[in-house]
């Protein structure tokens, strides 16, 4: 690893411009940050994918490999992604820095605690939390009515235990038993604003419209209501500042912000992203998951909210993928006929890509036990439809096996951009705007609500928070709501379990089919596997 000193002269950042944590990460100050009204000259590249099987198609590590690809190029080139939730590095997923020889480093201390960003978002989404329950145990003006609060608490760490919770036992001094929930810190909304703010008065003004619950007389209760705007935005003092590391090949990375993409929004900060845009020539962004929920979401919420718009989208696709939609039993090698099949899953996202106004570079991310024929037919499919495609080797081979990747969407990146367009209006209904995302992204044939969702939906629209975007939360495994339909589903109906008002981030979160916001720990979670040597290293992630 290079001293992140040097990192940061690469973006003409001295050290005045940093918060130093060792000699491996930075902060970048606030008087540092580029305004939200500048014109930033750097081109935007999303990074996004078909629907992943359950481990991963290795968007994150062809995103850092991306980078160092346009960087052996010529290109000055950053990466803008997100940070690592606990959750799923002791759960299932294990690390989310990458691997091989693309990774960002130092990458156990991004994967473990970084700059404590994620711990201060739980800080200050627990801090309403005890604020709001405070209010109810002394019957304040507010007049709370403890039946209708829906404010949850948090924690990063997989723990279905705490999904339905009653708190306040123990007699008065204990406050007021009620039903409560938690909700994992990826998930909370104050996790969401942190990424959609434009800066510390942004941050403010949307936490103060968090909407925590309701009055006995029906009225909103918002946090600015309870006061907690200013403690809360003072715990995020220095969670809001970007943070600086590198790859493996020393291409500065502004890793912040991490909402999930199948339960959130799934992008990471905007205030980043702007950064790497104003500092670079390209800046390499992901989305979380598949198109259906991390890109539609970058379009749909982050770009309208910040005016930012990409110049190139690139679709990973795996082998391993393809033959899973398109319908095998396994992973293994098979039947050619089930990655044929596969390419229709493939289809459906290039369409969805399209509907935004983009010709997707197709990027095959290559593994060990790929064969030249399976790896030649996804090829040989692609140029059949008009596809830019490429090969990937970045994992085991770093930048230079991204060099052909880098030079496609380096050409991609010159066509004509398409001005911003979105898929839905906001004058539209909730009901209208979730089936315009269910019907052109999805694929699905309707949406149906249920009777709680469609009373929800009655209170937002007498609230006035109809005019929203719509934020869907939904499984990521598949384009359905289930997360075993693998195979290409066709007139599915979506169903619309409850909708959650985000006054604060902005948007309306639908939630669907099984989808929890606290995910499990798995049979065997990965945590198991992790430990701290004598020395002080730590293994396993």
């Amino acid at each position: 690893m290079r001293p992140i000193l040097e990192i940061a002269k690469m973006l003409q950042l001295d050290a005045d411009d940093l918060f130093v944590y060792g000699d491996q990460m930075a902060k970048v100050r606030l008087d540092a940050l580029p305004d939200k009204h500048e014109t930033s000259s750097g081109k935007i590249v999303l990074v996004s994918a078909i629907n992943p099987t359950r481990a991963g198609e290795g968007k994150t590590t062809v995103s850092i490999g991306l980078a160092q690809g346009l960087k052996r190029i010529g290109k000055h080139a950053a990466l803008a992604l997100r940070e690592p939730s606990l959750g799923p590095i002791f759960g299932m997923k294990g690390g989310g820095t990458g691997g091989g020889q693309c990774q960002l480093e130092p990458s156990t201390r991004i994967n473990m605690h970084f700059t404590g960003d994620i711990h201060a978002v739980g800080a200050a989404h627990n801090l309403l939390a005890a604020l709001l329950d405070n209010a109810v145990h002394f019957h304040s003006g507010l007049d709370l009515e403890h039946r209708q609060v829906f404010w949850r608490r948090v924690l990063d760490i997989n723990d279905r235990a705490l999904r339905q919770v009653v708190i306040g036992l123990g007699g008065r001094t204990n406050g007021v038993p009620r039903e409560a929930s938690f909700d994992i810190t990826a998930a909370s909304e104050v996790m969401a604003i942190l990424c959609l703010a434009e800066d510390l008065s942004d941050l403010k003004a949307r936490l103060g419209r968090i909407l925590v619950g309701f009055d006995r007389a029906g009225d909103p209760v918002t946090a600015d209501k309870l006061q907690a705007a200013g403690s809360m935005a003072a715990l995020l003092q220095d969670a809001i500042l970007p943070n600086l590391v590198q790859s493996t090949e020393g291409v500065p990375a502004f890793v912040h912000g991490g909402p999930f993409g199948n339960i959130a929004h799934g992008c990471n900060s905007v205030i980043a992203t702007r950064t790497a845009a104003a500092k670079a020539d390209f800046v390499v962004a992901e989305a979380g998951f598949g198109f259906d929920l991390g890109a539609e979401k970058f379009f749909d919420i982050k770009c309208r909210s910040s005016e930012l718009w990409p110049n190139a989208v690139v679709l990973v696709v795996t082998v391993r993928a393809l033959r899973i939609h398109g319908c095998a039993e396994s992973e293994s090698r098979g039947n050619p006929d089930e990655i044929k099949r596969g390419m229709l899953h493939l289809d459906h996202h290039v369409k969805s890509v399209r509907a935004f106004g983009f010709e997707p570079v197709i990027a095959i991310n290559c593994f060990a036990e790929d064969s030249e024929a399976d790896l030649a037919l996804i090829e040989s499919a692609c140029a059949e439809r008009g596809l830019r495609v490429a090969r990937t080797t970045a994992y085991t081979e770093g930048g230079a096996g991204a060099e052909q990747l880098a030079d496609v969407v380096a050409k991609a990146s010159n066509d004509p951009q398409p001005e911003a367009r979105y898929l839905y209006d906001l004058e539209q209904s909730p009901e209208e705007k979730i089936e315009s995302v269910a019907r052109t992204i999805y694929g699905s044939g309707g949406v149906s609500f249920s009777r709680q969702a469609r009373k929800e939906l009655e209170r937002i629209r007498c609230l006035g928070y109809d005019k929203l975007p719509i934020c869907i939360a939904k499984t990521h495994l598949s384009l359905s709501t289930d997360p075993d339909g693998f195979c290409q589903p066709e007139g599915f109906e979506l169903p619309v379990e409850s909708i959650r008002v985000a006054a604060g981030a902005g948007y309306l979160l639908a939630l669907t089919g099984d989808i929890v916001t606290m995910p499990g720990l798995p049979k065997e979670p990965a945590a198991i596997g992790i430990d701290l040597n004598d020395v002080g290293e730590i293994s396993g992630v």
